[in-house]
């Protein structure tokens, strides 16, 4: 053994225990062993995680079905769309589980190792990969009922038989926060009796026991095979249920966190151009506990953004969105937050604990409600539910506000949201439904049964390119903007995802971040009108050095530094700068 191997070895040891303080030191190093054959004493150079993403970075989230033509594999047939219509502004694709699945749109897994036939094949994941960084889930807290691995736990036989959790009367459970409202542990009857199973989720999926070192082993296999399939980008979900303990909260234990800096320790030895992303739907200071010490998640979501974006612009008061964004620690070199305003799931109210109060977010729950939003609730300890998340798109979720009652404004509110977003500090994510205004889809309710149905519309090729085909078309007008925006977006060093961000107070119906770039060549001030109705910008109030041109990167106007206002039309953002304009497109 090199002296590399023994120093992986060593590392690979410590972190183990430090998961596994009750388990034999032998079988630890026997896992030790085969995890460092199987990354065959990689040794990579290193290009530091911060060279890995920069101003022109932007993910697309999609199901490898989110568009098909009924010729070609539904992954083919994204990727086709990709380089159509996006080819010049996203650099990263995030393809939703595209594995045999028993339901949760893919989310229920039944085999990790295969893709699903009806959507393509390794091979089409493995082409795309070669222009773009894909993303991909790894769904460590739960498996299908239906999947080889739960048939063998129910028979007694190996390895299932240990992968997943059942608990018995005595495991406390009164202290476990919960994402849904059906009953926690499920009857199964096994060959061993009938037994409790955890499930975190739904019935269908049935929590792993990571108590078991061998399923740990197990998926660090799977991980380095997606890397191996072209996969760069590792998005942990629903990591933060993963590790329970009795008399707990069952969320965020230490050996959840340890078995993320495992993983990322894994990744760097055998690909330091992978990126761990973790997915933990929480309230914002246990979300930002995910960053660890440098030795966690790359990236983390920014899960507050989306809901105080929306109550911004709804309520047209920025006074929440300031103060959060005030308190937001910068993301460390070498980590990044992953800003987004609409996915697969819902707008999450669990990140808005701490940040709305009771009545501000009924208020905003209230608004969302007459806008068409639906709501998942989940159980809580004292025996009562609450809203877990609104489900609703991020079109229909702005369609009226406060200031415009008929909705009339909604295209420009839209746009508003997404011009504030790529302004702040982050990796922007667009959600393909948004990407084209996408409106709430209720058959997609009524055929799933499930209330996030109303934001996983599938589209039909041919429709769609007829729709894009439309200049005056809400589809191709949405897309065609928020493509003019990432454009000039990527060409601003401001815009670096770890550039200098400082907020700007400038009253409740503007929203304002100055962005400076690493070399403090650049400055950009992104500022938002909140409002439906017109608002003057003080400029005295952005400090705009008098030795310096200065212009709007949207609209190419020039801006006086001496002084004065500029007035901003209903909903419009503005991204004021002394960088020398980009050409037009």
């Amino acid at each position: 053994m090199t002296a590399v191997e023994t120093n992986y070895r060593e590392g690979l040891t410590q972190r183990l225990v430090n998961i596994y303080r009750d388990v034999d030191t032998a079988i630890i190093g026997a896992i030790a062993d085969r995890v460092l054959a199987r990354l065959d004493g990689a040794s990579t150079p290193g290009i530091g995680a911060a060279s890995l993403w920069d101003e022109s970075s932007c993910l697309l989230i999609s199901y490898a079905d989110s568009i098909t033509d009924g010729r070609k594999s539904p992954l083919a047939c994204l990727g086709e769309f990709v380089e159509t219509h996006l080819d010049d502004v996203i650099d990263s694709l995030h393809i939703l589980p595209f594995f045999p699945s028993t339901g949760d749109d893919g989310f229920s897994v039944m085999d990790y190792r295969a893709v699903d036939p009806r959507l393509g094949s390794w091979g089409d994941l493995t082409n795309m990969s070669s222009s773009r960084k894909i993303m991909a889930d790894v769904i460590l807290n739960h498996g299908s009922r239906s999947s080889v691995w739960f048939r063998q736990f129910v028979d007694g036989e190996a390895p299932g038989s240990g992968y997943f959790l059942s608990v018995g009367d005595d495991f406390d459970v009164s202290h476990v926060i919960r994402p849904r409202e059906h009953a926690l542990l499920q009857p199964v009857t096994t060959v061993g009796g009938e037994k409790k199973v955890w499930c975190t989720f739904s019935e269908d999926q049935v929590d792993f026991d990571f108590s078991n070192p061998l399923l740990l082993e197990e998926f660090i296999s799977i991980i380095i095979d997606f890397i191996d399939h072209g996969v760069r980008i590792l998005r942990l979900d629903a990591v933060g249920f993963l590790w329970k303990e009795t008399g707990t909260s069952c969320l965020n234990l230490r050996q959840t966190h340890a078995i993320i800096q495992l993983i990322r320790y894994i990744a760097d030895i055998y690909d330091d151009e992978t990126v761990i992303v973790t997915e933990t739907n929480l309230p914002n200071q246990e979300n930002l506990s995910y960053f660890g010490n440098g030795n966690e998640a790359h990236w983390i979501y920014n899960f507050s953004l989306p809901p105080l974006i929306l109550y911004s612009l709804l309520f047209a008061d920025s006074s929440i969105l300031r103060r959060w964004s005030m308190s937001m620690p910068p993301a460390l070199m070498g980590t990044s937050y992953l800003n987004f305003l609409s996915s697969h799931d819902g707008f999450g109210m669990r990140p808005t604990e701490g940040l709305l109060d009771e009545t501000q977010r009924q208020r905003l729950l209230d608004r969302l409600e007459a806008n068409g939003s639906l709501f998942s609730r989940r159980a809580k300890a004292d025996g009562t539910t609450s809203v877990y998340e609104a489900n609703t798109t991020l079109f229909s979720a702005l369609e009226k506000s406060d200031g415009d009652p008929t909705g009339a404004l909604i295209s420009a509110r839209f746009v508003a949201a997404y011009a504030l977003m790529f302004g702040l500090e982050g990796i922007p994510a667009i959600y393909f439904n948004s990407l084209i205004s996408a409106q709430n889809h209720t058959d997609g309710v009524a055929r799933s049964g499930m209330k996030r149905g109303i934001n996983r519309q599938k589209f039909e090729k041919d429709w769609l390119d007829d729709k894009l085909s439309d200049p005056m078309s809400r589809e191709s007008i949405g897309l065609e903007t928020l493509k003019n925006l990432l454009t000039i977006r990527k060409r601003q060093p401001a815009f670096h995802p770890n550039a200098t961000q400082f907020t700007l107070q400038l009253g409740a119906e503007l929203f304002g971040v100055w962005r400076q770039s690493h070399d403090r060549k650049q400055s950009i001030f992104a500022i938002t009108n909140l409002c439906a109705s017109e608002q003057a910008l003080d400029l005295s109030a952005i400090n705009l050095i008098d030795t310096e041109n200065w212009h709007d990167l949207i609209t190419k106007q020039q801006i006086e530094s001496s002084g004065g206002y500029i007035t901003m039309s209903p909903y419009q953002t503005v991204w004021i700068t002394n960088h020398a304009a980009p050409a037009s497109r």
